[in-house]
């Protein structure tokens, strides 16, 4: 089994560096250090504005008092502020990973998604690898998720005892669903095939360092394996032109995270 895991990765990655090598040159290119700007500001923004407490205290700042006392009884006093302080994080993702970057790309730049992973064909090509990968995490989860540390942070959305799993519950499963599809577009897709033109192969490397650091304040394990899920998944976008397989496996770890961890809720 390990060589057979082995040769199936490596004839995935052995032409990497050869069929996409940098192309560093002196000149400056625009659109490489526009991308970084946006990656770097599209990061701050989620971790800033999409802390609801934050964006209460911006909005009072401003002196939007009427729009502030608003937030303050959606997300700290209704009975569903749990839900909408979680429904503003992701939709934060989705706006600043994904609406944001599509605009940028279609009217600025009037470049094809396609070319930036929203690709089907192509996207099964590598499926063994994926395959494999949720193999190896599968039986990773079911150990962590015994764990204290994943028990207190997992599920995001927490039904209270003997609440039913439908509506909220599912309503914020949708949205977290929806900006997993941000994350692997804005990280595997903006970034990596943004930059492989001057970078290469290095992109998935550039990638890899904000994708860590967005995991900070999460368990420390499941934070080093953001570094290797960076890594394979930019690999194999790189490779597949498709980010569609990557977005399957985030989602499909992460719901099994939350199913493993009601039962200690419910």
């Amino acid at each position: 089994m390990p060589y057979i895991i082995k040769n199936t990765i490596d004839k995935v990655f052995q032409n990497f560096i050869i069929e996409i090598k940098p192309q560093f040159s002196e000149k400056s290119d625009p659109k490489t250090i526009a991308i970084f700007v946006i990656v770097a500001l599209s990061v701050v923004m989620v971790r800033y504005l999409g802390d609801s407490k934050f964006l209460v205290l911006s909005v009072e700042g401003l002196g939007l008092n009427i729009f502030a006392d608003f937030l303050k009884e959606l997300f700290f006093k209704s009975n569903n502020a749990s839900l909408y302080r979680l429904i503003w994080w992701a939709t934060s993702i989705i706006i600043f990973y994904f609406l944001i970057p599509v605009a940028i790309l279609k009217l600025i730049w009037k470049e094809k998604l396609r070319d930036y992973g929203l690709k089907l064909k192509g996207a099964f090509k590598h499926y063994n690898v994926y395959f494999i990968m949720l193999l190896i995490m599968v039986p990773l989860v079911l150990f962590f998720s015994t764990t204290k540390s994943f028990q207190i942070r997992y599920p995001f959305y927490k039904p209270i005892p003997a609440e039913s799993l439908f509506p909220k519950f599912i309503i914020w499963e949708c949205f977290y669903f929806m900006q997993f599809i941000a994350v692997e577009f804005f990280f595997r897709g903006f970034i990596v095939h943004g930059l492989k033109q001057i970078f290469g192969f290095y992109s998935v490397f550039i990638m890899m360092v904000p994708y860590c650091m967005v995991h900070f304040g999460k368990p420390m394990p499941e934070t080093i394996a953001a570094i290797i899920a960076a890594i394979i998944l930019g690999f194999l976008s790189l490779k597949s032109k498709s980010i569609y397989l990557g977005i399957a496996i985030h989602y499909s770890v992460a719901i099994s995270m939350d199913l493993l961890a009601l039962q200690y809720l419910l």
